[in-house]
């Protein structure tokens, strides 16, 4: 590929089937992507010579688990645009077993590798369609190299409305630079799948059990006076500063794109939320921050 080539900004979207890549796929076309839905990989350097006859553009593709018996290539293919000066991000939507069951049972259409086509080259496969549950352990199979090389984001409890938004927050973040994302959520609804880190702070005070601060959250001025005069509240923000501050060099040297840090308490209203609002006050010079309130967002 010449160098005239490497013009387009180029979006990888992937993912478990189930996981919301068509409502991100729209996200981008909404923030002035144009989109392609299953592109198979092969076809992606005839893609970029064919944009380098065009004006720059940004371009997103989705490719996933219908082209696997393309996949083993792409991994390689987006290395060597890379090296070429190609910029490429790759986001990985990822969802629990759960999650994608319900969400199949709902549409009552087919997982792609319940096709018995689809599953020709898999010695496993049995004579008859692929059980929903083994499709989607072998589709995390097949895809787990790329997981690991992308931002992943997990859609199990989003809604449309909130996936929409998040797409749009992570593809205006810069990705030639480590960005910060902070998150709160509630332990009663699950850990995020896409968590770095994840920190426990149901040990604190709860301004749950303070009537008048119940039906607040860590946003709003009662709360954060609240949390602010309880000696555990800041040794914890002290201490998750310090921490961060301390490897955020090495995960910078590593080049990665992002760190996701997951602030979980009992509901994900208060706890969790203020700490999520002041890590990412205290990071804001770092330039790159996120904020994500998965339970608050909900609403």
């Amino acid at each position: 590929m010449n160098a005239a080539a490497l013009k387009s900004e180029l979006v990888l979207v992937t993912g478990m089937s189930g996981a919301g890549k068509s409502i991100a796929l729209h996200a981008l076309e909404d923030a002035g992507f144009f989109c392609i839905d299953n592109l198979p990989p092969e076809l992606l350097p005839p893609l970029l010579d064919l944009e380098a006859q065009r004006e720059p553009r940004r371009v997103a593709i989705a490719v996933d688990v219908r082209s696997k018996g393309s996949l083993p290539h792409l991994l390689p293919l987006v290395k060597q645009l890379r090296t070429e000066g190609q910029a490429i991000r790759s986001l990985f939507l990822d969802a629990s077993d759960d999650a994608l069951l319900r969400r199949f049972s709902e549409t009552r259409r087919p997982h792609p590798l319940q096709d018995r086509s689809a599953l020709a080259a898999h010695a496993a496969a049995p004579d008859g369609a692929l059980a929903l549950l083994e499709a989607v352990s072998l589709e995390r199979e097949c895809l787990g190299a790329l997981r690991v090389e992308s931002s992943i984001l997990d859609t199990s409890l989003l809604r449309p409305a909130q996936l929409r938004t998040w797409v749009r927050d992570w593809v205006q973040t810069p990705g030639d630079h480590l960005t910060l994302v902070f998150e709160s959520f509630a332990f009663k609804a699950g850990v995020p799948r896409d968590a770095d880190y994840v920190f426990d702070v149901r040990v604190l005070p709860n301004p749950y059990y303070v009537p008048e601060l119940r039906a607040q959250t860590g946003r709003d001025e009662g709360v954060q006076r609240y949390l602010e005069a309880q000696p555990e509240v800041l040794a914890m923000k002290h201490q998750l500063q310090a921490f961060l501050q301390q490897w955020l060099p090495a995960f910078v040297a590593d080049h990665r794109s992002y760190l996701t840090v997951a602030i979980g308490c009992t509901g994900g209203q208060h706890r969790s939320v203020y700490l999520v609002e002041a890590l990412a006050q205290h990071f804001a010079a770092h330039g790159r921050v996120l904020k994500r309130h998965r339970e608050l967002d909900a609403r």
